[in-house]
């Protein structure tokens, strides 16, 4: 039962300077620091006075806590001094799930990285000629092997920019600064944090000219709107939504047609940026960069951690002069990505190249099988069951979706684990999934805790098993 707040067990902490003196903690300075005891000193004293306002502390239970006062001062130091930024078991069948950091990375990635970041490298340089060299070439080369030439026979040149909108906003500001942009009003999307393509293209320095309907817009919309300042057609895929029922839409050939008749180039905003056929994989309604580019799309820009499985970037692909215009462009230096990137998209798009898509990890989730999914799924129940937790687990039919963006009405068929337990609600079992080491992220629906082992490497369900089997003891 809570207690009222005795004053005089203030008068019984001791100062910081007094904890920085004593002995148990005086050692912990040598090892971790003064600013970070410190602050963890602070820390501590803060929670015992909070705790004996709260009337949670009376005399024995202080004096208790000031005995174990420089162990406790250690553990806010390693907490404090622990990296915030954690790996975590993504069991929400998310697979591309933004708050959790997209896709994840390939192991010949993460090695390429380490290897090229750990050491000097040609980032810039050529080695053969001994002169400088420019960072394009890295993914250059392979780009042009996976892409192509374009509809009409052009060369196809890539640049990369940090992110996707990075990559709008040079396309834009350079094909179209103080010009006009034609684009559909069922099209001016909005994506998660706050990125707004009207907002995007004001920034750019570029005229945005709507035309059509929110759901419907012909070609001759396009049409009527093209003046002597129209720089650029856009065409814009529509993120994480759908416009179904009474609806019509420019196909990209006659916007295509449209373009090469007026003499203006058209861009293809695609976002997620797939460069496989994802209806093999059972995914509709989402274009790849060839599919764009052999229709005769000048520009495309598309998103490097999403559907391609890399790193976070920003890729713009398409003519070569347009493309050269970019790079030429004084934005371009403050968007471009490093050296760490480079290594992590080369490796990636190597693995492209060779028709290794199960190395790449989003991929891999993304083809894995109901069945495969259910018998993991399985086995992790059974483990439970036999450890004699209060955790009852069942397998249930389930859905798990792409994520990012990406394909917003298609669905992969899977199995998941619903999870209860009479003693904690949902919530509380959820809660505690996430303070597991490292922690688990699930979803809750219906008062149950739902595990998609497909977003969860299997060699996590081990970890998974044994959180599951503990959290409720």
């Amino acid at each position: 039962m809570k207690q009222t707040a005795k004053p005089e067990l203030f008068r019984e902490l001791p100062s910081v300077d007094e904890l920085l003196r004593s002995d148990g903690v005086s050692a912990l300075v040598v090892t971790h620091g003064m600013p970070a005891v410190t602050d963890g000193a602070r820390a501590v004293l803060a929670r015992l006075r909070e705790e004996i306002s709260s009337g949670l502390l009376d005399e024995a239970a202080l004096r208790l806590a000031l005995g174990g006062v420089a162990e406790a001062i250690e553990q806010q130091v390693q907490r404090a001094l622990r990296p915030s930024l954690r790996p975590m078991i993504n069991a929400t069948g998310v697979i591309l799930h933004t708050n959790l950091g997209r896709a994840p990375l390939s192991t010949a990635a993460l090695d390429h990285v380490r290897e090229v970041s750990g050491t000097y490298s040609n980032l810039e340089f050529e080695i053969e000629s001994g002169e400088r060299g420019k960072r394009d070439m890295h993914v250059q080369r392979l780009l042009s092997k996976l892409l192509g030439e374009s509809g009409n026979g052009q060369s196809i040149s890539t640049i990369v920019v940090n992110n996707n909108a990075a990559a709008v906003l040079l396309a834009l500001n350079t094909l179209a600064d103080a010009g006009e942009v034609v684009v559909s009003r069922g099209e001016l999307v909005e994506i998660g944090g706050s990125f707004r393509i009207p907002d995007v293209m004001a920034k750019s320095g570029a005229i945005l000219r709507e035309v059509g309907t929110t759901n419907r817009t012909r070609a001759a919309d396009y049409e009527k709107a093209i003046n002597d300042r129209t720089r650029l057609l856009l065409r814009v895929h529509r993120s994480n939504f759908e416009i179904t029922g009474f609806t019509e839409q420019a196909s990209t050939a006659e916007l295509v047609a449209l373009a090469r008749k007026r003499s203006i180039p058209v861009m293809e905003d695609l976002g997620s940026g797939a460069l496989v056929d994802l209806q093999s994989f059972g995914i509709t309604g989402e274009p790849s960069v060839l599919d764009s580019l052999r229709a005769g799309v000048d520009i495309v820009t598309y998103s490097g951690d999403k559907l391609l499985g890399g790193p976070q970037a920003g890729l713009i692909s398409g003519r070569a002069d347009l493309v050269a215009r970019m790079r030429g462009n004084s934005l371009f230096r403050a968007l471009r990505v490093d050296k760490l990137t480079y290594a992590a998209l080369e490796a990636t798009l190597l693995a492209y190249v060779r028709r290794d898509h199960g190395a790449i990890p989003a991929l891999k989730m993304m083809r894995s099988t109901k069945d495969e999914i259910g018998r993991r799924a399985e086995a992790v129940a059974k483990g439970i069951r036999q450890s004699g937790s209060t955790i009852k687990a069942e397998v249930i039919d389930g859905e798990s979706v792409i994520g990012g963006g990406a394909a917003p009405s298609s669905t992969l068929p899977t199995r998941l684990l619903a999870i209860t337990c009479a003693d904690l609600s949902a919530d509380e079992l959820a809660t505690r999934l996430r303070a597991s080491d490292p922690p688990i992220i699930a979803r809750v629906e219906d008062g149950r805790v739902l595990l998609d082992l497909r977003t969860v490497f299997p060699e996590q369900d081990r970890a998974i098993a044994s959180a599951l089997a503990g959290v409720a003891q």
